[in-house]
């Protein structure tokens, strides 16, 4: 057990210590832990074992936080457990989402698309699963279409664009919102498939989508490069096409 035999450190060097091995969160915790310690009457692998445990979980909150900033959420998301598939005429069960939230798909780099008009909870769902990934220690990237396409056109001569261009490039999943909503160009259709030909086989893709997926032609203007794109998504993806009465029509509170 804890004995008291060391009480003429000084606390500050104890401290001290443990900062100039950059283990910050147990230094800030060192105190109440010694103390916690002392009355316990805790042995000294305990005491040695619960500050290593403190200094963990406090990196791996830091961590959280720092992954939730980075992916660039939309605001005001309700998380995934408030989603209710029974709400919808088809397209996804209770035992799909569960399964989606396992996150089993994410490890072996499985893509998602999720198709259907709007008000049906396509962003919600896919932003729930981006923060169940965070909270599992994973990284995501989050970016709208139109935007996407703005990072891949001004990634080469601005730097804000080219920096947020290799974070969604590392990130473990790629969110890519709203698909379909606006017609690209020849150039930017050809950027967009270069971005997915570089990331399909090292991170998991999840898009949302309110065209049928044999009508993305129409959106890349080509279809010889949208045959190839979607060879590359499909090949790993896990797909529903949602139907039911708008979700923000219904339940117009929750969204406000």
């Amino acid at each position: 057990m804890m004995t008291k035999a060391t009480d003429h450190i000084p606390l500050q060097r104890l401290s001290a210590l443990l900062e100039s091995f950059t283990l910050k969160h147990s230094s800030k915790q060192l105190a109440d832990l010694l103390e916690k310690a002392d009355h316990e009457e805790a042995s000294h692998r305990a005491f040695l074992l619960e500050l290593l445990e403190t200094e963990v979980k406090g990196r791996n909150e830091r961590r959280r936080k720092r992954n939730y900033a980075a992916a660039h959420f939309p605001p005001n998301q309700r998380p995934l457990e408030e989603f209710d598939p029974q709400e919808l005429a088809s397209g996804m069960t209770d035992s799909q989402l569960k399964h989606l939230k396992e996150l089993t798909w994410l490890d072996s780099c499985g893509n998602i698309v999720i198709a259907g008009p709007p008000g049906l909870g396509k962003t919600m769902i896919a932003v729930g699963l981006g923060l169940v990934a965070i909270n599992s220690g994973y990284t995501v990237c989050f970016e709208r279409m139109v935007n996407l396409i703005k990072i891949l056109d001004q990634s080469e001569t601005e730097r804000s664009a080219g920096f947020r261009l290799r974070n969604i490039k590392k990130a473990q999943m790629v969110i890519i919102d709203e698909i379909g909503y606006t017609p690209i160009s020849r150039s930017q259709a050809n950027r967009f498939f270069t971005l997915i030909s570089d990331t399909y086989e090292t991170s998991s893709l999840v898009f949302t989508t309110n065209k049928e997926i044999t009508d993305w032609a129409e959106m890349m203007g080509d279809p010889v490069l949208t045959t190839a794109l979607l060879d590359r998504i499909l090949h790993r993806a896990k797909c529903f096409s949602l139907k039911g009465e708008s979700y923000r029509l219904k339940h117009p509170d929750f969204f406000a």
